[in-house]
């Protein structure tokens, strides 16, 4: 005798069983695993190579400076070696300095008005 209105009884179900492995057999291991530490390897050697890359550039950026320090310096020094030069042939080129090198040098004197003599042009 059913009620009217009654809900029908419900049959649950099981999930099927899952079958055992035969006696003596071992089961087969996941490969993945492996492929976990394979990756993990290719990451960090792919990291060390960028950051050896990282380094010799970081060497070579450094060698660079040193070099243009040297050069910069190089460059001080022949700009202060021009200056002195630069100074010395100003001073050369005087009278007072060309007078004392005839005189001392070349054993020349200054002219006496006897022994000066002037030559007038016609026009």
């Amino acid at each position: 005798m059913s009620a009217v209105g009654a809900a029908p009884a419900r049959v649950e179900r099981r999930p099927a069983p899952t079958p055992r492995p035969a006696p003596g057999t071992r089961p087969r291991r996941r490969t993945s695993g492996r492929r976990g530490i394979l990756g993990s390897v290719v990451w960090i050697v792919g990291l060390a190579a960028v950051l050896a890359g990282v380094v010799a550039l970081n060497v070579t950026v450094l060698q660079l400076n040193l070099k243009l320090d040297s050069l910069a310096r190089e460059r001080a020094d022949l700009k202060a070696t021009n200056a002195g030069l630069s100074g010395r042939l100003a001073g050369a080129g005087s009278p007072f300095e060309i007078e004392r090198l005839a005189q001392s040098r070349l054993r020349l004197r200054q002219a006496t008005p006897e022994q000066t003599t002037y030559v007038q042009l016609a026009r």
